[in-house]
């Protein structure tokens, strides 16, 4: 099967969730063997990321804006991309570069599928273009789609703002590789980060308004006179919080306790993931939370709102739910630090919980019969109307 992954961004850095969606599924339906082309935008798009992606082919387009990722040009370029392709694979939604592909794959007659991966909510900024861009093309490209993936069952009503009914939606959670978390060095992180032998919480992702790392400073605050020994990390990039997020930490004399490190990644990530207390996830929106995927491979628990579409963390015990405001995650960081006993029985039963059911080469089969069934529907059709 000749497949064509679209995605504006694979940058690990910025790319957030649906980055790692793409390159990870990139490369296990490459393992399945499937022709597998990736079409993103070159920020991001390093050697190293290149080389990771082994088995497929990559076509990174140049963008006249990294903030919109424009593409500069690649109209005839993706035309033909499409033009060879079985089937299109589209990630994300307020994108141009989905637009275009989406575009061709009409006027080319080509079977596309689509996994917004909770990006049909006009939430944050650019709330007017988000509106724009569903007038001119984002409702049709959502309707007309030969599939429809959620990434979660939240999402399935967000599906139907757009007139899409529910037998029309299968549901494919995110998914996560053990092999990218076993090498770690937990000394060394917590000696580059300043922490001693603290414990200590763990944010991981972008410091921006819908992950909520305000509410959990707020809450981190209000718990700090009764448990002084803890600390609390953020790792991630900057979203256009990180400076008042310093300023609020520095003026509630908190900067020694409160560390920003930036984006981690490999054994860095692991080892933040492997040493701390547990992981909190203040999310304000979420379709479904990749980090949830990441403390469980590595055994930590998590303390998480109840927009992060994943419930299973109350149902098998692998952590606290909680409500997404400054009250409920003090509560929740309460909790959870008073319960040191019970954390470690907690993270391994996240850690079976993840292997058993989120594994990237189960989702990758999950994705691989979806879309057989998506091309034999389609060569039926075609077959009945004579094309």
């Amino acid at each position: 099967m000749r497949i064509l992954n679209v995605n504006h961004s694979l940058d690990p850095v910025t790319g957030g969730g649906t980055a790692e969606r793409t390159f990870q599924l990139s490369r296990h339906l490459a393992v399945l063997g499937h022709s597998c082309t990736v079409l993103t935008a070159e920020t991001g798009m390093t050697p190293t990321r290149r080389a990771a992606l082994e088995g497929c082919r990559i076509v990174a387009l140049p963008v006249l804006s990294e903030r919109f990722h424009i593409p500069k040009a690649g109209q005839k370029e993706i035309a033909t991309l499409v033009g060879e392709a079985d089937i299109v694979h589209l990630m994300n939604h307020w994108t141009l570069l989905n637009a275009i592909v989406y575009r061709a794959a009409r006027r080319l007659k080509k079977p596309y599928v689509v996994c917004p991966a909770g990006a049909l909510v006009i939430f944050g900024r650019s709330r007017i273009l988000k509106k724009l861009y569903n007038s001119a093309v984002g409702f049709e490209l959502i309707r007309r789609a030969h599939a429809h993936i959620a990434i979660a069952a939240n999402e399935i009503d967000q599906f139907a703002n757009y007139g899409v009914a529910p037998d029309r939606i299968t549901t494919i959670p995110n998914g996560i590789d053990p092999k990218d978390y076993q090498i770690f060095d937990i000394a060394k992180f917590r000696s580059r980060v300043g922490l001693g032998d603290a414990p200590y919480v763990l944010f991981v992702g972008r410091l921006n308004p819908i992950k909520g790392p305000d509410l959990l400073l707020q809450a981190f605050r209000n718990i700090v006179p009764v448990f002084k020994e803890y600390h609390l990390v953020y790792a991630g990039p900057d979203g256009g919080m990180k400076a008042s997020l310093e300023e609020t930490s520095a003026r509630e004399g908190l900067r020694e306790r409160v560390h920003f490190i930036g984006y981690v990644g490999g054994a860095a990530k692991s080892a933040a993931y492997h040493g701390a207390s547990f992981v909190a996830i203040p999310s304000r929106q979420e379709a479904m939370s990749i980090v949830v995927l990441e403390a469980g491979i590595c055994g930590r628990p998590v303390l998480m709102t109840d927009q992060c579409g994943f419930p299973e963390v109350g149902r098998v015990d692998g952590g606290k739910i909680v409500s997404a405001t400054e009250k409920g995650i003090e509560e929740g960081l309460r909790d959870m630090i008073r319960n040191e006993r019970g954390r470690d029985s907690m993270g391994e039963r996240m850690r079976r919980h993840v292997e058993k059911h989120y594994l990237w080469d189960v989702i990758a089969q999950n994705y691989n019969s979806l879309f057989l069934k998506v091309l034999q529907n389609s060569n039926t059709r075609a077959t009945h109307t004579g094309g």
